[in-house]
């Protein structure tokens, strides 16, 4: 099995930083801003042949009663119990702090290996940077500067080393990578996000805080169900713009949105206890523009009155028509009912999306079509549709060829787009189609 090392230290001392750097990605949100990370954050990372997990947290407060503080010291808290070594963040700029102390204390309990970490030390000397820090009794300090990348070679190596002794990567066996589904659940603040990826994985592996956006990084989570793979995607609400006020809250419209794109199904939740908004609409238009699989869930539904969920469905009908393709599911996460049918959902969008169709297929489904409709004359021209062949997956592209394609019109476009949805089953995938006309050989050129 890969080494786990966990990222723990207070508020804004560069622990998202050094996670990107050791991850060579961007997955982590950084920014200026303390309490940027609340849930742990997983990324793979290697040095040299020697593949590791590494946990991002949040800003650690051990001693947090109650609120969100407290809600990040649990994630923060299960992360160390999950890792095999624990890297201390402590901010070389800022000195020691009593916060520092009181999270030496915990790590000190917890019985695993510590390396003490003084960050953002870059231009300064190492007797300086580090002399307050002794006195944490946490052995001599690495100095390094995240940012700039400076030492952290040198910290990895010792990490490993602590969390699994002096192996050479042909003693771990390398871990199969999982494949399957990658599933993005998007929808606004305080829909039940949290809680319907906590009812998925059955534990509290995310935040789950009666306070519209706890989450506010996209957090990807490998999961197993019934034998079928999944990565789970748990994203911050997206408001709307004019919300959108915090530096930290802008960038994680921009983190969902990337999921959105990055994912095979996107699960759009919705909360049956709140109107339908035109927010939700411009969710789900983004998810249709990028071409993403989707599966509707109105979350909430338990309690609800049998008029009051006649009046949600007809709001359904009426606001978001344009997602006839996609199944709705009216569940309950905090109850854990519907799921089952919706996850059966997720299975069909994802197979729908990723369908192979020979040409012979499509060309036969386009001659059907033609035969029982033809697309209306251009003047004294009539489009003439030849064959079809498919361009693309997720979504799915049918690219139809043919002489003056370019008169179709969109009334046709979409007779054509609902004829081959019915043929080849395509539901919960949308489904794009495109004309290439060849050239008129009787056309003078010049003219």
């Amino acid at each position: 099995m890969k080494p786990v090392i966990a990222l723990v230290g207070r508020p804004n001392v560069g622990k998202s930083t050094l996670f990107n750097r050791l991850t060579r990605s961007r997955d982590a949100l950084v920014a200026d801003l303390p309490g940027l990370t609340r849930d742990r954050h997983y990324g793979e990372g290697r040095v040299g042949e020697r593949p590791f997990l590494v946990i991002d947290t949040g800003g650690f407060e051990p001693v947090a009663k109650e609120g969100i503080m407290h809600e990040m010291a649990k994630q923060t808290k299960q992360a160390v119990v999950e890792a095999d070594a624990v890297i201390f963040l402590v901010d070389g700029r800022q000195g020691l702090t009593p916060h520092d102390k009181t999270i030496t204390d915990f790590l000190r309990k917890s019985g695993r290996p510590v390396l003490l970490v003084v960050n953002k030390s870059e231009g300064m000397k190492y007797t300086t940077v580090t002399a307050d820090f002794y006195e944490l009794g946490l052995g001599d300090p690495y100095v390094i500067s995240a940012a700039h990348g400076d030492g952290v070679h040198d910290l990895v190596i010792e990490a490993l080393d602590l969390a699994i002794g002096k192996k050479t990567a042909e003693d771990e066996p390398e871990e199969p990578k999982q494949s399957g589904t990658k599933l993005a659940i998007v929808g606004r603040p305080n829909v039940g996000k949290s809680t319907l990826v906590n009812a998925l994985l059955g534990e509290e592996r995310v935040i789950a805080f009666d306070m519209p956006g706890t989450t506010r990084d996209s957090i990807e989570i490998p999961f197993e169900r019934e034998g079928k793979h999944y990565t789970l995607i748990d994203t911050a609400g997206i408001r709307r713009r004019g919300k959108v006020f915090e530096a930290i809250e802008k960038f994680s419209v921009v983190k969902t949105l990337q999921s959105i794109s990055e994912a095979n199904v996107v699960l759009l939740l919705l909360d049956a206890q709140q109107d339908i908004s035109e927010q939700d609409a411009h969710i789900a238009g983004f998810i249709l523009e990028s071409g993403r699989a989707l599966v509707v869930g109105v979350n909430k539904w338990d309690g609800l009155t049998s008029d009051r969920r006649d009046e949600i469905k007809i709001d359904l009908d009426r606001k978001l028509s344009f997602l006839s393709f996609a199944k709705f599911h009216f569940i309950s996460a905090l109850k854990s009912t519907g799921i089952g049918p919706l996850m059966k959902s997720v299975d069909s969008a994802y197979a729908a999306a990723m369908i192979n169709l020979s040409t012979p297929k499509l060309t036969r489904a386009l001659e059907e079509a033609v035969e029982h409709q033809q697309p209306r004359r251009k003047g004294s021209i009539r489009p003439k549709m030849r064959y079809a062949h498919q361009g693309g997956q997720n979504p799915p592209i049918v690219v139809i060829h043919g002489n003056a394609l370019e008169g179709i019109e969109d009334n046709y476009k979409r007779y054509l787009e609902k004829h081959f949805r019915e043929t080849f089953s395509l539901v919960g995938t949308p489904l794009r189609i495109e004309f290439r006309s060849g050239k008129n050989p009787f056309t003078r050129q010049g003219k």
